[in-house]
């Protein structure tokens, strides 16, 4: 798993909570948090670290498509 695309509000467990449970077990796995909240409003209501990978719906499929490069290509590669 590379990267989890998740929602920031879901029943029973948060998609950041839902990101962590993930990275304990795959650190090397990437979130992208998708709300139709705004990053501000996330952060300031406490859903949403500063700095967390977001996408604030309503998207267009170009803006998902751009956004899950942009995360992809900043993972480091293989080894060497």
């Amino acid at each position: 798993i590379h990267l989890l695309v998740t929602d920031v509000v879901m029943p029973g467990m948060s998609g950041p909570e839902l990101a962590a449970k993930l990275q304990t077990a795959r650190p090397e796995t990437a979130a992208l948090l998708l709300s139709g909240y705004t990053s501000h409003a996330a952060v300031r209501g406490g859903m949403l670290q500063e700095g967390s990978d977001f996408l604030q719906k309503p998207f267009t499929p170009t803006d998902l498509a751009a956004t899950v490069r942009k995360i992809l290509d900043r993972r480091p590669g293989p080894p060497e």
